[in-house]
């Protein structure tokens, strides 16, 4: 709680200007060219640098001393690729991502930072070890929808974009491996409810479409630590 109002404190001797309503939705949705050509352009990140920026803007106090996440409100950004934490930096900084009251304080700190900094923040995460793995688990539920996904309702296997166990897949793609249930349940109903739109031509939405809400609980047990 004291980090959480030093972090405050320390946002509002910057300026008002930092809390000023963000203009959700205001930027050009991503297609495929238009994040290609983002990611191309990220600067090289510096991990000792963006090790400072983490303590400096009191990230651990939400996502945990090296970005592994001790709370269910929270994603775990150890491990998680760096294009996918610079893109999520700019989806919050440009207002392509405010699906609920929790991600105001992320837009705030997003709007302050410089592309380089995102750049650095995401190269320090990437380079801690992932929380978790999700390895094969016989007999669960989800298992066939992970590794085959479900034709019928044009669902595709998870793994062929995040990973065999969960551990990510190609530059904007995050790792699910060892993230917190709640967390997971939150952002596919999210993404299935239609209220987060920053994905790529909308491809999570559809997925996620016809999901039910015990398929979403058991996926996210799936991947839980």
């Amino acid at each position: 709680m004291k980090k959480h109002l030093l972090l405050i404190l320390l946002l509002s001797l910057l300026g008002g200007q930092a809390f000023a309503e963000p203009k959700h939705g205001t930027a050009e949705s991503w297609t495929p060219v238009r994040l290609h050509a983002a990611l191309a352009a990220m600067p090289e990140g510096d991990v000792e640098r963006g090790a400072q920026l983490h303590a400096a803007l009191f990230c651990a106090s939400c996502h945990g001393e090296r970005g592994e996440s001790l709370s269910r409100h929270w994603p775990a950004l150890s491990g998680q690729r760096a294009p996918y934490t610079y893109k999520m930096m700019l989806d919050y900084r440009d207002g392509l991502r405010h699906e609920d009251a929790r991600a105001e304080m992320m837009v705030v700190l997003a709007r302050m930072m410089t592309e380089q900094d995102m750049a650095d923040v995401a190269a320090f995460y990437a380079a801690q070890p992932l929380p978790g793995s999700a390895p094969l688990k016989k007999g669960h539920p989800v298992n066939d929808l992970v590794r085959r996904g479900d034709p019928q309702r044009l669902i595709t296997p998870c793994a062929s974009c995040h990973g065999v166990e969960g551990q990510g897949g190609r530059n904007e793609t995050p790792s699910l491996a060892g993230q917190r249930p709640e967390y997971l349940v939150r952002t596919l109903k999210a993404f299935r409810d239609n209220t987060r739109h920053n994905d790529v031509h909308q491809g999570m939405a559809q997925f996620a479409w016809d999901l039910t809400d015990e398929e979403i609980r058991a996926l996210a047990d799936y991947y839980t630590r």
